[in-house]
């Protein structure tokens, strides 16, 4: 990294947005490309993607632009993705197996490699290929086997207390979709995603107009 100083969450927001938009030029056969040209095909102005890009290092020429396959490929390193995670679900009702059967997740180097559920209907069971183990086995197995990352998709009310489960146990990151905030050891990173959020924050946009014509009168 270029210094010591920390990158901005928006920044990392957006890198794997320039990942997809590199990989799509690859596609169709462009070599480089200029961050104007990215710009327009981005929706945001050039300045801002070399201000992001210049947080990592210098990636462009004067002139030339940017070698697409090149930038793609240190966006991929700079993600990590030069190299695989193992994660374990825990949580393993509709929406956690149709993560584990997802297969973008193997293909960027995601391999679930443990399941785990306390519903006696579930443990036992094999999904994508995995069985699906008893959460209270939990901590025994990590202490045995590494995991990178935890993919929580329970339910909110037990989430803290499958959070403590995690503790001591070498998993440094939470993907947490149950909902409620974490209160996780200081080390252990947690990457929220709230799916009803995101519906609001459409359903918002998409009667705008009615809200700011109800607020002007």
């Amino acid at each position: 990294m270029k210094d010591e100083k920390r990158v901005s969450a928006a920044v990392i927001k957006r890198l794997p947005r320039y990942y997809r938009y590199l990989g799509d030029l690859l596609d169709t056969g462009i070599a480089r490309i200029s961050s104007k040209e990215l710009s327009v095909r981005m929706g945001i102005t050039a300045s801002q993607i070399r201000q992001d890009l210049n947080n990592f290092g210098s990636f462009g020429q004067q002139g030339y632009g940017y070698n697409v396959e090149s930038l793609y490929k240190e966006i991929g390193r700079i993600l990590g993705l030069d190299r695989s995670y193992s994660l374990a679900l825990i949580g393993t009702g509709h929406f956690g197996q149709a993560l584990v059967n997802y297969p973008y997740f193997s293909r960027r180097g995601y391999n679930f490699t443990a399941l785990f559920d306390n519903d006696p209907e579930i443990i036992g069971k094999t999904v994508g290929g995995i069985i699906v183990f008893d959460v209270a086995t939990l901590p025994d197995y990590l202490k045995i086997i590494h995991v990178d990352i935890a993919v929580l998709t329970l339910p909110g009310a037990s989430a803290n207390n499958v959070t403590n489960l995690l503790s001591d146990t070498g998993v440094k990151g939470i993907w947490n979709f149950t909902g409620s905030d974490l209160q996780v050891p200081k080390g252990m990173i947690v990457e929220n995603v709230r799916l009803t959020d995101s519906l609001m924050t459409l359903s918002y946009m998409v009667n705008e107009d009615e809200i700011l014509k109800r607020a002007s009168i």
